[in-house]
This record gives structure tokens, C-alpha cells and sequence, in this order.
């Protein structure tokens, strides 16, 4: 088992599993349709504007071929990243979607690389005209014990990243799920049965207000992703109204990356968030969030000051967002503008911080 909790700095980058045809992608946006669709026909906005992005060292991968899922492992660990957490979907009753790569990870036992879990436990909406395409539906007790068992065989995988004995598994919107408390303690509950001291959940924080709606559950941990939170306090009013009835709007990364951490995360409970560049525009068109400008040299003055923080905390646990949300503008992996310019960031600054 991989064991976090340790005086160790531990990086966790989220993964997505979208780079291969699955047939509701199929049926909404096309035949043929993967992730890759949207980073590549991507186009500037405006002068300067860096679209697409065009991923280099490890190209346009199909996440089912296992060379491809082999040569991210290899290439987060060469870099520092210390394990993926898989997004997962589980929308109730049994219903899942692009579980195929990470079920191959688990069933192959390849590659040998520590992991985790996240629950996006959200409806998926149509980012251009707001249409709810599939829905998250919570059904009860029954329905947690039966996704509790469908997730048991990955939890006792040895590759499976625990703290405290405690599997890891993190949710996107906890304060979503009816009563979280019940949820956590019967899943807690299941964990003891079946040899775990209990599951450490990390419920996920993306504004304010998600965090004051979850500070008090019974969440082991939550983590802060600061992301937005300089729409409050950069031309506050006019720009949190313009984000949030859905205008086109940029900001240098450099600008928005002192609010990306703060004193609260020193706080053991709160676990902060590496960004690693962001620009929605191509899945959402020019109603986006574009921060401009985000270079290796701005990236590693926002990793020392993450790593400064959690080296000070008995919990050395922080996320990358992400790994490869290449529509989102959200990536570590090499494109034909850094190369590994990212990547050879991060793995000098964590030596630095690394005992």
C-alpha cells in the first residue's frame, strides 16, 4: 500500500479519463468525439491569446492503449508527481461513465504507480448553452453500499494511496450528496468491516461560500482550490459580475496566483491546490475564464510558495489541478510551446522542499 501522512512533501495531480470514444460522446457531440476534439479545434480570442494547445512528448494519446497510460506514469513520476487521482463517475444506481481506463489500471496492474480516487459527483451541462446533459441522482443507503463495494477492489489494490490506513477519496461537491455526514459514516463504516481504519474523505472547496457549507461536516480534509477566489478582490464587483453572468474575461496568471494559497492553508485540515494554468475557452467559447501569460517562471514562484506552506503542517498533501484537462487550459503534460518547461519546474522546486 502506498502511505501518505508521512513527513514527506506527496503531490497528487487529477487525472482525466476522457481521451478515448465512449458512446455518449458519441451520441451528443458526434462520432469519434474525445477531449481531444475540443483542445484541438480551439481557436485565440484575441491578440496573444496562446490556443490551441498541442501536446508534444506524449501526443494525441487514446487513453485504452496501455503504452499511453505507461508513459504518463513514467513521465509524472520522472517529474515529481507522486500519484494520479482518477476522476470518477458515479451517477447512481450503478451508472458510470469513461471508467474504462482506470478499470484497465486496476485489472492489468499496470502501470505501477500509486493512485486514488475523486467522486465528480456533478451533472454534466453543455458549457456553451448551459443544457443539462446527464444528471447526478443520490438514491439512499442502498445505493452507497453498492458503490462502495463496486470501489472495494480498488481500495485494496496496493497501488491504492491511504493515510492513517485510510483509503484515500476525494469529492467534488460534498455539500451536494443529502445528508454527508450519514454517507460518511456509513462508508466508514464499511471500510472498518473490510480492514481499513476508515476512508479519508477530502471533500473539494472551489469558492468561499463551498467552504463555509462544508468546514463543519465530518470531512477528514478539504481541498482548497483558490482558482477564482481573485474575482472577490480584483475590481471586485465589476469582475465577479461579469464571470458570473458568463462574459469573456482574462487576467495574467501572475496577477491571480497570490490568492491561489493563503494563511488559512496552513490549517492541518485544509489541503491547497497547485494550478497549473487555466483557459476554458475551448469548451466554453468566450464565455470563459482565461488567465494569461502562465509560464514556467510564474509556476514556480506559485509552487514555493504552496510548498512553503505545506512544508510547516504535519499533513504534506497537495493537488495539482491537473494533469491533462488540456480543454480546460489545465495541464502538466508537454505542449509544443514549454515542452517539459512545467515539469522540469516542478521537480526542481520539490527537491528544494524535499528532505
Amino acid at each position: 500500500m502506498i502511505v501518505m501522512g508521512t513527513n514527506k512533501l506527496q503531490v497528487i495531480a487529477y487525472y482525466l479519463p476522457q481521451f478515448y470514444e465512449i458512446e455518449f460522446n458519441n451520441k451528443y457531440w458526434g462520432k469519434g468525439y474525445t477531449e481531444w476534439t475540443t483542445t484541438a479545434k480551439a481557436k485565440p480570442l484575441f491578440k496573444g491569446h496562446y490556443q490551441p494547445h498541442v501536446p508534444a512528448d506524449l501526443g494525441f494519446y487514446n487513453l485504452l492503449m496501455p503504452e499511453a497510460r505507461e508513459a504518463q506514469a513514467q513521465m509524472a513520476k520522472e517529474y515529481g508527481v507522486d500519484g494520479f487521482c482518477y476522476w470518477h463517475y458515479w451517477f447512481g444506481h450503478g451508472k458510470t461513465i469513461m471508467e474504462k481506463p482506470f478499470n484497465a489500471v486496476l485489472e492489468s496492474g499496470k502501470p505501477d504507480f500509486p493512485f486514488c480516487l475523486c467522486w465528480a459527483n456533478h451533472s454534466w451541462h453543455n458549457p456553451a448553452t448551459k443544457e443539462r446533459i446527464l444528471e447526478q441522482n443520490y438514491y439512499g443507503d442502498d445505493d452507497h453500499v453498492v458503490h462502495f463495494m463496486s470501489l472495494l477492489p480498488a481500495f485494496k489494490d496496493r497501488r491504492y494511496i491511504l493515510y492513517d490506513n485510510k483509503p484515500i477519496f476525494a469529492i467534488f461537491e460534498p455539500e451536494s450528496i443529502p445528508d454527508i455526514n450519514s454517507f460518511i459514516t456509513l462508508w466508514n463504516r464499511l471500510a472498518k468491516e473490510n480492514g481499513f481504519e476508515g476512508i479519508y474523505f477530502i471533500g473539494l472547496s472551489q469558492t468561499p461560500n463551498e467552504y463555509r457549507l462544508i468546514e463543519n461536516t465530518n470531512l477528514e480534509a478539504i481541498n482548497t482550490i483558490r482558482l477564482k477566489d481573485f474575482l472577490l478582490y480584483h475590481n471586485k464587483y465589476i469582475d465577479y459580475f461579469r464571470y458570473k453572468v458568463g462574459m469573456l474575461h482574462k487576467y495574467s496568471y501572475a496577477s491571480a496566483l497570490k490568492y491561489f494559497v493563503t494563511e488559512a492553508d496552513s490549517n492541518e485540515r485544509n489541503i491547497p491546490t497547485i494550478i497549473s494554468g487555466w483557459d476554458h475557452s475551448p469548451r466554453a467559447g468566450k464565455n470563459s475564464l482565461i488567465l494569461t501569460d502562465y509560464t514556467p517562471k510564474a509556476f514556480e514562484k506559485h509552487l514555493k510558495k504552496v510548498f512553503e506552506v505545506v512544508s510547516q503542517k504535519q499533513n504534506k498533501l497537495c493537488f495539482i489541478k491537473a494533469w491533462n484537462e488540456w480543454g480546460e487550459g489545465n495541464h502538466l503534460e508537454p505542449d509544443l510551446k514549454y515542452g517539459l518547461a512545467f515539469l522540469e519546474t516542478l521537480k526542481k522546486v520539490k527537491s528544494e522542499y524535499t528532505c
